[in-house]
Order: structure tokens, then sequence, then C-alpha cells
């Protein structure tokens, strides 16, 4: 029996990218459809809930995907939750695993690593990418750490995001960020962009300027 498969993604050039790797494996896997945010997901599940996984963006508008896994966890128990995102930031590990996800891959795996691990989570197992799963095990030796790094961020800004920060005050551009900290640039797009929306700035110089001035690097 093929497994039903819907994904919540807000890009739409990413979320035809997971199809077209979905779609590879027509044999194992019935792709269902495809929600924006977290709202439009839990109305597309209400109006049709015959899903056995939902393959989850993490930075959405309007609901995001660690809170659109809590709805579903909580409403629909019996679908299982992949993470498939960009980031790779120990605190939305850690938030994801809490609001019910059993697995967490990142984007950039290939379509066959995605499909062994919606069959692997059906099969009651937890799919992750391996730098996830590394970070998920220093997560179970020390969570009380994470936490208290979080409350002690008055901008809220992730691990990672404050990594990123670090190499942009020493000058390094996009690719160069990639390659010291083992990410892709368009990961590193991202944090960046979450980087100016959290300390509310608009360009390198001022989230520089700024990181100094409050210590946060």
């Amino acid at each position: 029996m093929k497994i039903k498969v819907a994904a919540a993604e807000d890009n739409n050039l990413l979320a035809d990218s997971i199809r077209e790797k979905l779609d590879l494996f027509p044999k194992d896997i019935e792709y269902k459809y495809r929600a924006v945010n977290g709202e439009d997901l839990l109305k597309k599940l209400n109006a049709d809930p015959s899903v056995d996984t939902i393959l989850m963006d993490i930075e959405m508008p309007i609901m995001d995907g660690i809170e659109a896994t809590q709805h579903v966890s909580r409403l629909f128990p019996q679908i299982k939750i992949i993470m498939l995102t960009v980031f790779d930031d120990e605190d939305k590990i850690f938030r994801s695993i809490q609001a019910g996800a059993m697995g967490y891959l990142l984007k950039d795996e290939t379509p066959d690593k995605i499909c062994n691990g919606i069959k692997e989570i059906m099969d009651g197992g937890a799919p992750m990418s391996p730098a996830i799963a590394a970070k998920s095990l220093r997560l179970l030796r020390n969570p009380n750490k994470l936490i208290q790094d979080e409350n002690n961020e008055e901008y809220d800004l992730t691990k990672r995001e404050i990594e990123v920060l670090n190499k942009l005050s020493l000058g390094l551009d996009y690719l160069e960020i990639s390659e010291v900290l083992f990410i892709s640039p368009f990961t590193v797009r991202k944090h960046i962009e979450n980087i100016y929306r959290k300390l509310q700035v608009h360009n390198k110089m001022t989230a520089v300027k700024k990181a100094i001035q409050h210590k946060i690097i």
C-alpha cells in the first residue's frame, strides 16, 4: 500500500522540488497535497485527513511548522511528522521534537534519503540527517544548557544565528560562511534574514554593530 504524504512549505520552488523528489517513487508514495503554512495545513487536514506522513517546513508565515506540529500531533495523532527544513539549529531541533515531530531531515537530502525516511517513520523509526542526529545526542546529554542559553538571549537569536553573525563580523561572505559552518549558502541566507528580523536591522553593518553593543558577539 502506498504511503500518503502531504507537504507544508511556503516557498513555491522548494515545494515543487519536494514533489519532484517524491514523484520519483510512484510505487511507494502517493502525494496528497501541499499547504502553504500551518494554518492552511490544518484546514486541508480537516477536509481530508487521509494522510500518513507530513513533510513539515519550519519557517512559514501565519503559523510556523513547530506550532503546526503541536496542533497536528494533538488533533491527528495517527499522522507521522518529519521536519524537512534548512535549519539545523539545536533549539529548533529541540522544539520540533517537543512538539511531536518524529523525524528531522534537511532539505538538501537526496530523493532516496527522503523516501527512505518516509518509509522508516512509517515502520516506527525516527529518520534524521546525520548532522541532526549528532546534535540530538548532544541535546539529550545537556538539554538544560540549551534552555539557559535561549533565556539569556535578549533578541532570541539561536546558537547558529550567533555563529553566522560572528562570521559576518569577520567580513566573511555567504559562500565563505557556508564553507566554514558546513551549511549551504541558501541556509546562510535564511539565517541572515532571521538575524535582520530579530535585531530589527536592514544590513550587515548595523547588525554587527548592534550585536556588539548588546554583547551578543
